[in-house]
């Protein structure tokens, strides 16, 4: 990537262009400042020798540009270039581009990898787009050239695919949306130019930020967007997923009557961003006694108990340059090596009160970006350009959460969560204020909590927690249901405005909190609480037994794992096995590809510990949301619906065939069984079983024991609603399902699991989403195969009965669920409850599904 030096004859003007290049090119810029004279307050004027040094900070295999405002600071670049050693002469250019907006067209072409003379070449016409705008004859070198020699060709050599969408931002594409349409449009191997309908203007190279201002494209503007090459649809679904996000642009911006979402007929419409926390606050009203507010499990259990308002006080992060970047720089690695400390304790204290390592794993991304260079070199670089600790750490993290922000995928956008809980952490040990843990007993009410906040509760203290953001598959919802604390999410403001002290009771299987409830029924709930406390512990002292339903039906309850510290919980807990294993932590663990002999020591090691009892092992699944960093893949605009699971395994069969064969291997000696993630298609059943086969003819070839032919049984992940429905096709060549209710439900319902303004949709009691786990189960009976659910529903007291009345008959849940899971199986009986999943098939919502079994009782 090019570097960028700023010469001004004032270190605030060089600090503020590379201030606002980076905000509309990335922080990954390389951009150093080199502003003012060489001296403690920095006074007017420029230096050489501090150009110099700026030179060689910023010095790159791709060279240099140096950017200056006038007089001196050409004068001062030129001595500094006679600094620069002979072998790097060639590599460095002093352009005579407008200091503001050349820095910002050069900062985005470095950003997307255009070489030194490229580069040069937008700084020098960033003019143009203030020209066009304001009508003025163009200067000299600034006009953008043609975009292509005639209409660019199609992928296939004939028409270019085109797109057509109306701008809804209130400012249309000025600097921040257009670079954010070059970056997008610059990311695949695609010819893209883009063309003002409306006024009308270009084509021009998307490439191209000044191109892309000189359409001067408004609010309620069309443009024409055409691509061409290998990846032209995905650049042109890129940027549609970006236009549908207005462009990465906050605050309110109504379209114009009539104008269209790209993509989509009728008015414009824009997703809402979920409020914040304050603004959540000013908006609450007081809940009346008696109200029921309604929200999404998050737990299941009952909790009484008054209110705990666990607010998180704002900070407020100073501003001011700091005169000692030398202590700034020691005070920030201060409190990133304290907040380091409280993340790892955080952690083990999650994993030893739980035996959970899957849950405890959530911390590790926070981990990450307390070591992650792109997020420390920037904070660093700018206290080294004066500006203080705090203000350095938040500045460098506001920009990396805008660039996961921008995304299309849930994933990736969950790391905003991420992000925003650990620079809170940091900043409360610069600053203080940290926000404590609850001073009393009772139910915790926040807007929302960060992991850090859930581990370090006592499920003694804390009886239940409600928020009024998060949805079921949250950090805080994992991590309540890991510690066993009833929790109900997503209640909204009012929730916020419940007085501390205030008796709640909080319905976690339901999804309810009543205020400030009547003596009787408090005096009801508190019974029930006893009555599940005392239920809970016979569970467990039943655990390691079988269940069996009231007419005498097994059911295998086994454990999900996703390390060995997890399998050898699940056997603790009383698991009949491992449903699921998560084999994506050798893979993300490990430097380098784990070989065949390394996996299949592993799998024999935790064969070993289940002694006896079946291990499911499931082929890796990661995505281009988890890159790992031997095994190279494109950017995908959402890596949820892209190469993942199957699809990465049948597109790498060098990755596969070993996992394969390590399985195998352990097969040979252990009841071990294979299934392949994120299937939708027959064919991708075929070439997965065909590779089995392939690996199995090689290890007998090499003489090496394999099972016998039908020992190891195969199945796949019903995950997807293509599989679910042709589940009658597919049953025939597996041996199992088992249903992945977490991404059956989000990809069902179109709803993103982590979206907050949809959070209420993802419901996996959705009859929608039971009526495919009948579909599958149906058609696994039919071929005479069984079918498991290994996804957060097979834990849910009240979803157990109605899938056992659906027809599955495994189920794989947290170790911490067994006991309670098998209980619950205990007392239900067979025939009650495929009566009960008859009728949950025709009701109209996941709530009139929850009502319907709360009046049976669990238990039916």
């Amino acid at each position: 990537m090019v570097g960028i030096v700023i010469v001004s004859h004032s270190a605030r003007l060089a600090d503020g262009v590379v201030e606002l290049a980076r905000q509309m090119a990335g922080p990954d810029v390389a951009m150093v400042a080199a502003g003012g004279m060489d001296h403690p307050d920095r006074p007017l004027g420029t230096d050489a020798a501090l150009i110099a040094r700026a030179i060689d900070q910023a010095w790159a295999d791709d060279g240099v540009l140096v950017l200056m405002d006038l007089g001196s600071a050409v004068l001062s670049a030129e001595m500094a270039a006679e600094m620069v050693p002979d072998e790097r002469r060639s590599g460095l250019l002093l352009s005579e581009a407008p200091l503001v907006e050349g820095a910002v067209a050069a900062a985005v072409a470095a950003r997307l990898g255009d070489p030194l003379d490229k580069v040069a070449a937008e700084a020098r016409g960033a003019l143009a787009g203030k020209t066009a705008h304001l009508a003025a004859e163009p200067c000299p070198g600034t006009e953008p050239g043609p975009a292509e020699h005639g209409p660019p060709a199609g992928p296939d050599g004939g028409r270019p695919l085109e797109l057509r969408i109306v701008v809804a931002n209130r400012l249309g594409l000025h600097a921040r949306p257009a670079a954010r349409f070059v970056q997008a449009a610059a990311a695949f191997d695609a010819t893209v130019t883009a063309e003002n309908l409306t006024v009308p203007a270009g084509p021009v190279s998307a490439r191209s930020l000044n191109g892309v201002a000189t359409l001067g494209v408004q609010q309620g503007h069309e443009v024409l967007i055409k691509a061409s090459g290998p990846q032209a649809a995905e650049a042109l679904a890129a940027v549609r997923d970006l236009a549908e996000q207005d462009f990465g642009e906050p605050g309110p911006h109504a379209a114009p009557p009539g104008a269209a979402v790209p993509g989509v007929s009728g008015p414009g419409v824009t997703p809402a961003a979920a409020p914040t926390p304050d603004a959540m606050a000013a908006a609450a009203v007081r809940p009346a006694a008696g109200t029921v507010l309604r929200g999404i499990p998050g737990s299941p259990g009952l909790a009484v108990g008054g209110a705990v308002q666990l607010r998180q006080a704002a900070v407020e992060v100073p501003r001011e340059p700091a005169a000692d970047p030398s202590a700034e720089l020691a005070r920030l690695d201060a409190a990133l090596e304290a907040t380091r400390r409280e993340v790892r304790a955080a952690r083990d204290s999650v994993a030893a009160r739980t035996g959970e390592q899957y849950e405890a794993g959530i911390f590790d991304a926070h981990l990450l970006f307390l070591a992650d260079e792109a997020l420390l070199d920037p904070a660093r670089r700018r206290i080294r350009e004066g500006r203080n600790a705090a203000d350095a750490w938040d500045s460098a993290v506001a920009d990396a959460a805008g660039g996961w922000q921008r995304l299309s995928d849930s994933y990736q956008r969950e790391r905003v969560r991420d992000l925003e809980s650990i620079r809170t952490e940091v900043l409360g040990h610069l600053l203080g204020g940290r926000r404590g843990q609850p001073g009393g007993a009772g139910i915790v009410v926040a807007a929302e909590l960060t992991p850090a906040d859930t581990a370090g509760f006592d499920p003694a203290l804390v009886r239940g927690i409600a928020t009024a953001l998060g949805g079921p598959t949250s950090h805080a919802a994992i991590l309540a249901r890991a510690l066993g604390i009833p929790a109900v999410l997503g209640l909204g403001p009012d929730v916020l405005a419940v007085p501390a002290a205030t008796q709640l009771l909080l319905d976690g299987d339901h999804g309810s909190v009543q205020v400030a409830p009547g003596p009787a029924e408090l005096a009801a709930a508190e019974q029930a609480v006893r009555q599940r406390q005392q239920a809970g512990k016979r569970a467990r002292q039943r655990a390691a037994e079988a269940a069996v339903t009231v007419d005498g039906t097994r059911i295998e309850v086994a454990a999900n794992a996703g390390s060995p510290e997890d399998v050898r919980h699940a056997v603790e807990a009383g698991a009949d096995g491992i449903g699921l294993l998560r084999t994506e932590f050798l893979f993300l663990a490990a430097s380098s590809l784990p070989t065949e002999a390394e996996q299949a020591a592993v799998y024999a090691d935790l064969a070993g510990v289940l002694a006896g009892r079946p291990l499911i092992i499931r082929t890796m699944d990661v995505g281009a949301d988890k890159p790992l960093p031997y095994l190279p893949r494109d950017p995908e605009p959402n890596p949820a619906l892209g190469q993942r699971g199957i699809r990465l395994g049948l597109a790498r069969t060098d990755v596969l065939l070993t996992q394969l064969r390590a399985v195998l291997r352990v097969a040979a000696a252990h009841p071990v069984k294979l299934m392949f993630p994120m299937v939708a298609t027959e064919q991708e059943v075929r070439a997965a079983l065909g590779l089995v086969s392939d690996a199995r003819r090689a290890l007998s070839a090499e003489r090496a024991a394999v099972p016998a032919a039908g020992a190891m049984q195969t199945g796949i992940m019903i995950e997807v609603p293509a599989a679910a429905l042709t589940a009658a096709r597919l049953a025939p060549a597996v041996d199992f399902f088992s249903v992945g209710t977490n991404d059956l439900t989000q990809y069902t319902l179109a709803a993103d699991r982590e979206a907050p303004a949809v959070a209420s949709l993802n419901d996996a009691l959705h009859p929608a989403v039971l009526t495919l786990i009948a579909r599958a189960a149906g058609a696994a009976a039919g071929a005479g195969r069984w079918t498991g659910v290994c996804g957060e529903l097979a834990a849910d007291p009240l979803a157990v009965p109605l899938l056992l009345g659906l027809g599955v008959r495994e189920l794989s849940v947290g170790a911490a669920a067994v006991a309670s899971v098998k209980e619950t199986v205990r007392v239900t009986d067979l025939a009650a409850a495929a009566e009960l999943a008859r009728q949950a098939l025709d009701l109209p919502s996941a709530d009139a599904v929850r009502d319907l079994v709360g009046s049976h009782g669990v238990g039916i």
